[in-house]
């Protein structure tokens, strides 16, 4: 399957089962990231941030949706800080200012809807 430029997912993962937790991997000192799905209408990301690894204040012009699948982390939204750990999840609202900081090393996926 091939799909147009900007609408990308891998084709590995088309009909298949697989553990999501596992398919990205901690790297000491880092933050590692792996898209599953990249279309004009939204991405799903897969991150792996190692302990005291994070992402600086920043803002989005959509909606993103934080799904925490292993560990703990903050994350600030507006200056509200929040603890989520492995289950929880959190909703980042279009344009307001978002940061988070792994408390301990944690994965997360990450869905950006875009229209």
């Amino acid at each position: 399957m091939t799909l147009p430029e900007k609408q990308k997912t891998d084709d590995k993962l088309f009909g298949q089962v697989n553990r999501i937790v596992d398919m990205v991997e901690y790297q000491a000192g880092s933050v590692v990231s792996r898209t599953i799905i990249d279309q004009k209408s939204g991405t799903v990301t897969l991150f792996a941030f190692d302990e005291g690894q994070g992402l600086a204040e920043h803002s989005a012009p959509f909606n993103a949706m934080v799904y925490v699948m292993d560990g703990k982390v903050r994350v600030i939204i507006s200056g509200k800080p929040f603890e989520l750990n492995a289950g929880d999840m959190i909703i980042m609202p279009a344009n307001q200012p978002h940061a988070l900081q792994a408390i301990s090393r944690f994965k997360m996926m990450l869905i950006m809807i875009r229209a």
